[in-house]
């Protein structure tokens, strides 16, 4: 009883630590994003584990949108702890929550320290069937991959002091989403972003090819977050995506449901190197910007333009052979 609890409360608490340390070919990683209210700074830091047969370890990732920096800070595997009931897991002396991060990394290329703190979380909304984002695939198991969104916007205060320079996050924005499972799709597309003219908005899309009884579907999941709701493009609610196409640092699609149609085009800006995991080793190397523009438009089904706006500081990523399967 006591383990069908524990399992009925991750699966409809996406946030909290999904896995466990005696795993292995298993991976796990929290994704959070910080935009500073002028927009002059980005940092996303991603704290997660990579369970293997002979490297099992806790990580943080960092990336500085503006610069293209990134680092990768390995951890012990005991330098990881979580707690069992909400968000809030600590590697090494850094500490993540869904209320705050405390930051005290210190490697040799790295030194950073401070707190940021978050208010007004815009929660993805869970149902019966529906836990999170992934809708009712969240109850098939065995799948490569599993995704969560667990802020799609919130508000941000609060310092850190990276390398010497003090950067101020008060009235920025944030985001928080995470994954884990054995790899990462073998290829995908992923936009996100919530620095819209409009300061309530928030935007996140993601396409890859899925492995599936030994072949493969290309499956999608999208929300346009505005007016106080969440308008969803999914594979699952019988949505579509067409038209996706790149043209140089230019990438541009179309998603349609059974009420909107939403227009995408996405500029690659500055880009950095992450590293990704394949059978939960960290070993395969993407490029992401946390620096790219948007610009969406979103039309009701007889043509009539509801909302249009442009965002800053987006998040890309594109693992260019996905254009052989769309």
């Amino acid at each position: 009883m006591k383990k069908q609890t524990i399992m009925i409360r991750r699966l409809y608490n996406p946030g909290i630590f999904q896995g466990n340390l005696k795993r292995t070919s298993y991976f796990e990683g929290w994704y959070f994003k910080h935009v500073s209210g002028d927009l002059n700074h980005v940092y996303s830091f991603i704290p997660g584990i990579s369970l293997t047969n002979n490297h099992s370890h806790a990580f943080i990732q960092i990336i500085d949108g503006i610069t293209g920096m990134t680092e990768y800070v390995e951890y012990p595997l005991k330098e990881f702890t979580w707690n069992r009931k909400r968000l809030s897991v600590k590697v090494g002396k850094s500490l993540f929550t869904d209320n705050n991060i405390h930051l005290d990394i210190d490697s040799n290329n790295v030194k950073i320290k401070g707190e940021i703190e978050y208010t007004n979380l815009v929660r993805y909304p869970r149902r019966f069937f529906s836990p999170g984002i992934m809708g009712w695939y969240s109850f098939v198991p065995f799948m490569e991959c599993k995704h969560g969104i667990i802020s799609a916007n919130h508000s941000l205060s609060g310092t850190i002091k990276s390398n010497g320079d003090t950067i101020d996050f008060t009235s920025g924005k944030g985001y928080i989403e995470k994954d884990w499972g054995i790899s990462f799709p073998e290829t995908w597309i992923w936009i996100q972003c919530n620095n819209f003219s409009d300061n309530a908005t928030s935007f996140s899309f993601s396409i890859a090819k899925i492995p599936w009884l030994r072949k493969f579907f290309i499956g999608f999941i999208a929300f346009l977050y505005y007016d106080n709701k969440y308008i969803l493009f999914t594979s699952y609610n019988n949505s579509s995506v067409y038209g996706i196409k790149q043209d140089k640092k230019i990438l541009s699609l179309t998603l349609e449901n059974k009420e909107y149609v939403l227009k995408i085009r996405a500029v690659r800006k500055s880009s950095g190197e992450l590293r990704a995991p394949s059978t939960g080793e960290m070993s395969r190397r993407i490029k992401e910007s946390i620096d790219s523009d948007i610009h969406l438009t979103l039309y009701d089904l007889h043509g009539n333009n509801i909302y249009e706006d442009a965002g800053k500081r987006a998040g890309l990523e594109i693992i260019d052979t996905i254009f052989d399967y769309v």
